[in-house]
């Protein structure tokens, strides 16, 4: 009559469901991160060892292996106890597998009577547990019911199942527990947070010591063994795993995001179905990305320092301090929105706050750094520190090898390789080139470093852009020699000579799909544009021409092993072989030109030596953004480096330069991958196309002399537009 509820039917008892965390693999087979809402993953009985098997029947269910599920025996000797003054437990492991598993405790399995009298809940409770774990013995065996025990109870610490607190409290696997490590472990689980070797060590090693006598009472081992194990201090290896531990934390982030997504569609929960998630990551080439970009911002970091010793960087474009830059930046944090919500936006009341000074800790290169700092003291204190982005992708398959969002997962949550969006400044200046390689232009043909001016309708005004080194020299260059140097002249004339709307469309067909503006400025990287899609557009010239979109997830498989999907890369053509084999060729023009803006890269000398190599500078109008993008034939790696607020950077070319900021990330990655013989990544020359016939020696070349012929009327050439003009 439904008086003491529901119990846990046939169907469940047969397919019992735990939380268990989805897994992230890198490509290489390593486990990279977790999603969880309890931090589960599953072991088999073969993985689990003795010694945690015999602590875990000594002490919980010493007749496990001969109960059928109820243990009469402990049962009866309840009432000898209690005259004794002592408490007795019953519950067998199966007792306590169907308590854990299947919730026999909680409301779903309530009927009329509960509620009435705390007595009469629990002989309903137990009777049903008792029913159920006879169940569960008949439909598993001794060795499957345990598994599912030690996998299914909470140890504490974000701990659940016993492969995870192996992991957390000692940093090794279930097979390799020793007796003290499994004697801990056992005793734990009579109460996780009263018997934590963390919170309390002394009530931790009692209680170890205690599961220690019973497998000694037992026989597990001899009476000396026992005084020997309970003299062993707990020899901890603590490490509670979470989102900004490990490799690859901002990846894994984006990865989140997305896998939510795609479960959504499915009906899948991430944190709870045990998926197994296989990306393109390489996780030696991610280490190498890592260290190289913490290697090179603890150094530029410094120097910023010393560059705005005595003075603040937020300043405006003549480089004078902005007033009020604290004022306005504090009224767009979450702790003014809160305050103002709790104080009804009492000024008064909101600024003591604010200004209120408190403990906390906050990063720093050298380590977290402990500090009184009020709420305006540290978003000033973070607001002076550089970030950075960097990924590394594979061109001919589009997998992403590399992801490195930021400079630090725990204290800076924002993602600057998708997520961010900034002017790539000269970065873009390749997709300017090959629009115009592609229409009839060569690398060989000459043309004048003098200015080009731009006539703007809306404002009746023109514009003329300017060499980030000064004045034009009138020098007759290459279009190669003008690429190589960033020359700001050449790109404008070409961008006269096809037009923005024409280079717009070449971007739309490597990769960008934000808004770009078609512009004359465009020409000197004005659209806001991310790492990530720089990065796809520049692989496309390693790939014959061929548009891979960047891909970072393989395959996803379930708990079980079966693969629910598999991801092929998604391509596009949108180049010719012989364009996009004459890009790069351009592109090398940055380490082999007199003058090329990638000539710094000779510092890193292990990174040749067979080697071809492009790559393209950028720095954006004040020095805000620092880029750099380098190719080979087999990786393209793009870097950004910079200040959340484009406000605050260094104050003139010589610090504030891509050259500077952010290409000798892209030289440390690559010597050290190199250098690593387990990756094994080829040195190869660039891969010259079957009949590829154009000439590339410009000594032999005996072309055409480019010249500023829109001169005479450059409105056709320019629509009409804002006039967006700045950036190096």
């Amino acid at each position: 009559m439904g008086l003491s509820g529901e119990m846990p039917s046939l169907e469940v008892l047969e397919n019992p469901k735990s939380e268990v965390a989805s897994v992230l693999y890198s490509a290489d087979g390593v486990e990279m991160g977790k999603y969880f809402r309890e931090n589960r993953s599953p072991v088999m009985f073969e993985n689990i060892s003795k010694n945690m098997l015999n602590a875990l029947v000594a002490t919980e269910d010493v007749r496990f292996e001969s109960h059928p599920g109820i243990d009469f025996r402990a049962i009866v000797s309840i009432p000898f106890y209690l005259i004794m003054g002592k408490k007795k437990g019953s519950s067998t492991i199966s007792q306590q597998l169907a308590k854990n598993l299947f919730d026999t405790r909680t409301s779903k399995y309530s009927g009329w009577l509960h509620g009435y009298s705390k007595m009469l809940d629990m002989v309903m409770i137990k009777t049903k547990e008792w029913i159920t774990a006879i169940k569960i013995e008949r439909a598993y065996t001794k060795k499957e019911i345990i598994t599912m025990y030690l996998n299914s109870v909470d140890f504490g610490s974000n701990a659940a199942g016993i492969k995870v607190a192996s992991e957390t409290f000692f940093n090794t696997s279930p097979e390799k527990l020793t007796i003290p490590q499994a004697a801990l472990l056992t005793g734990m689980l009579k109460a996780p947070s009263l018997y934590s070797p963390i919170n309390n060590p002394d009530r931790a090693i009692l209680r170890r010591n205690t599961v220690i006598d019973q497998m000694e009472k037992y026989n597990y081992f001899t009476k000396d063994d026992a005084i020997k194990f309970k003299a062993e201090p707990l020899n901890l290896k603590y490490s509670v795993e979470n989102h900004n531990q490990g490799i690859a934390t901002y990846f894994r982030s984006v990865a989140n995001n997305w896998l939510l997504s795609w479960c959504k569609a499915r009906k899948l929960d991430l944190y709870a179905d045990g998926l197994k998630v296989y990306t393109t990551i390489d996780s030696r080439m991610q280490t190498h990305a890592e260290k190289a970009v913490e290697k090179h911002m603890k150094y530029i970091q410094n120097q910023f320092y010393i560059h705005w010793k005595g003075r603040n960087p937020w300043v405006d474009q003549d480089m004078k301090e902005i007033k009020g830059f604290a004022e306005t930046s504090i009224k767009r944090t979450e702790t003014y929105a809160y305050l103002r919500g709790l104080y009804e936006n009492n000024q008064d009341s909101i600024q003591y706050y604010l200004t209120k000074k408190r403990k906390m800790k906050v990063f720093a290169w050298g380590g977290d750094r402990d500090t009184m700092f009020s709420s305006i003291d540290s978003m000033l204190y973070y607001k002076k520190i550089l970030q950075a982005g960097m990924v590394a992708i594979e061109p001919q398959t589009g997998f992403i090898k590399a992801w490195v969002g930021g400079i630090n997962h725990k204290y800076f949550k924002y993602d600057h390789v998708k997520q961010s969006k900034r002017q790539p400044g000269s970065t873009f200046k390749p997709i300017l080139y090959c629009a115009a390689m592609d229409n009839g232009f060569h690398p060989c043909q000459k043309v004048q470093d003098s200015p080009v001016s731009f006539y703007i309708e809306d404002t009746q005004s023109t514009w003329t852009p300017q060499n980030s080194d000064g004045p034009s020299t009138g020098e007759m260059l290459t279009l190669r020699q003008a690429m190589a140097r960033s020359m700001n002249t050449v790109a404008a004339l070409l961008m006269k000579r096809i037009g923005p709307d024409m280079v717009v469309q070449y971007a739309k067909k490597l990769g960008f799909k934000g808004q770009i503006d078609a512009v004359p400025a465009l020409c000197l990287g004005i659209s806001d544009v991310s790492i990530y899609e720089l990065a796809g557009a520049y692989s496309t010239f390693a790939n014959k021409g061929t548009y891979t979109e960047p891909q970072f997830i393989t395959k996803i498989e379930d708990k079980n092993g079966n693969i629910i999907q598999e991801f092929l890369p998604v391509t596009s053509e949108a180049l010719n072989e012989e364009t996009a084999y004459t890009m790069l060729h351009m592109l090398k023009g940055g380490i082999e030109e007199r003058g090329g803006t990638s000539l710094g890269l000779y510092r890193y000398p292990n990174i040749f030596g067979g080697n071809d190599i492009g790559g393209k500078t950028g720095t954006t109008q004040n020095f805000s953004d620092g880029w750099y993008v380098g190719v080979t034939q087999k990786l393209v790696t793009a870097v950004w480096v910079g200040g959340d607020d484009r406000s605050i950077h260094f104050r003139d070319f010589n610090f504030g330069q891509g050259a500077r900021l952010a290409m000798p990330v892209f030289g440390e990655f690559m010597s050290s991958i190199y250098t690593d013989k387990s990756i094994n990544l080829p040195k190869v020359p660039f891969t010259r196309p079957d009949n590829f016939n154009l000439e590339l020696n410009c000594g032999k070349y005996s072309g055409t002399i480019l010249a500023d012929s829109a001169a005479a009327n450059p409105s056709m050439y320019v629509p009409k537009s804002e006039n967006k003009a700045g950036d190096i």
